[in-house]
């Protein structure tokens, strides 16, 4: 028996058909027709039918659960506690009402929480989940940054079937995020990371941390700077090169950051602002180990050697090929259409020792391995 918290929260996904970018904010008023968040968390109940016998549902009152589980049959108990009066219809339910329910379910001892909703309503549980707590998400939201979703309801389904059956299931903590609301009311588009939940993985069953096929660059620059900030050490020095890339790191860090120079950081504090080559050695010698973060030119895929020269060849030998960390985005990889980035540091010695394949930060979690080459090689993808 596979005892299963099910919430549903029935706004995710209205504000789509009115052009909002969430429903997080919708006017009670609009929050009417709740069919697209119960239509979809119907379509996993229909799929798993066959297996209700081994399934015990928790669930919210009225349309947070209540009210699809009786309507398709299975056997279900409301979690003792919550606000019935709150739940008796789509426009009445809140944040608060979600809230409530992961908790009970959770003093319940469920085995997973299955929630259909989208970026807010992951945002709302993570705020009450306990560590460890198995969660799954039907996507039904406007906004999919989320990796805690599966692709579409059926998959949901077929992760639970796979872990009816008995077999191997991965457990992975995947990241919880979500759009700034606010921020884009104001033309600012922000996505923040609020943290992981733990989800269960089967094949390519659950999504990704969002990738989308075309890029928007302000939200990719936010993506690369939040994985930048997740990979900081301390006690490490870092330079940051020029670019519009690295100055995106660059401000999330709190830096001044400079277009077309070369800044560095390190423990939270920033050492300096467009720094030559002298005081970046100098700066060498008071750190162990260094990192430089670096963005091809656009177009051309130059990575050292243009606009960077304060990077010489000697500061690069004390830094190594393992401290370099390059940042891009795939938009600007693709352009080059397969041309590899170059290497051009006035040392055709140390350039034939730093070719071949580097690892490029292209957003959030999201890394491509691609070919580094000195000029005149023919060192290609294939």
């Amino acid at each position: 028996m596979l005892t299963i918290g099910f919430v549903i929260n029935p706004r995710a996904g209205l504000g789509g058909p009115l052009a909002l970018k969430g429903s997080d904010h919708l006017p009670a008023e609009l929050a009417v027709g709740a069919q697209r968040c119960a239509e979809r968390a119907g379509r996993v109940l229909n799929q798993l039918q066959e297996h209700a016998a081994r399934l015990s549902f928790i669930t919210a009152p009225g349309p947070m659960g209540e009210a699809l589980l009786a309507e398709r049959g299975f056997h279900y108990t409301v979690a003792p506690g919550l606000d019935e009066t709150a739940s008796t219809s789509a426009k009445n339910t809140s944040a608060a009402d979600t809230m409530a329910a992961v908790e009970a379910f959770q003093r319940a001892g469920v085995d997973l929480i299955l929630f259909a909703g989208g970026d807010g309503t992951a945002r709302d549980i993570y705020s009450v989940i306990a560590p460890g707590q198995l969660v799954l998400g039907i996507p039904a939201g406007v906004k999919m940054h989320s990796g805690v979703f599966a692709i579409t309801p059926e998959a949901a389904a077929t992760v639970l079937e796979l872990l009816l059956s008995g077999q191997l299931v991965d457990v992975r903590d995947q990241t919880v995020r979500d759009m700034d609301e606010e921020a884009l009311a104001k033309g600012d588009i922000r996505i923040r990371s609020y943290g992981e939940m733990t989800v269960p993985e089967a094949g390519s069953f659950v999504q990704r941390v969002k990738d989308g096929g075309r890029e928007v660059e302000a939200l990719v620059l936010d993506d690369i700077a939040a994985e930048i900030s997740e990979l900081i050490e301390p006690g490490v020095l870092y330079l940051l090169g020029p670019g519009s890339t690295t100055r995106a790191i660059k401000e999330s860090l709190g830096m001044e950051a400079t277009l077309l120079g070369v800044d560095a950081i390190a423990d939270g504090r920033q050492l300096g602002a467009d720094l030559d080559e002298t005081a970046l050695l100098r700066l060498l010698d008071e750190y162990d180990k260094a990192v430089i973060v670096l963005t091809p030119i656009g177009g051309q895929g130059l990575l050292l050697g243009r606009g960077n020269q304060q990077l010489s060849p000697a500061l690069l030998r004390r830094v190594g090929r393992e401290g370099l960390l390059v940042v891009a985005t795939k938009t600007k990889i693709t352009a080059l259409e397969g041309r590899p980035l170059l290497l051009d540091t006035n040392d055709p010695e140390l350039d034939r020792q730093l070719t071949g394949f580097v690892r490029i930060i292209t957003g959030y979690r999201d890394t491509i391995l691609y070919p580094l080459a000195a000029p005149g090689s023919n060192l290609s993808p294939g």
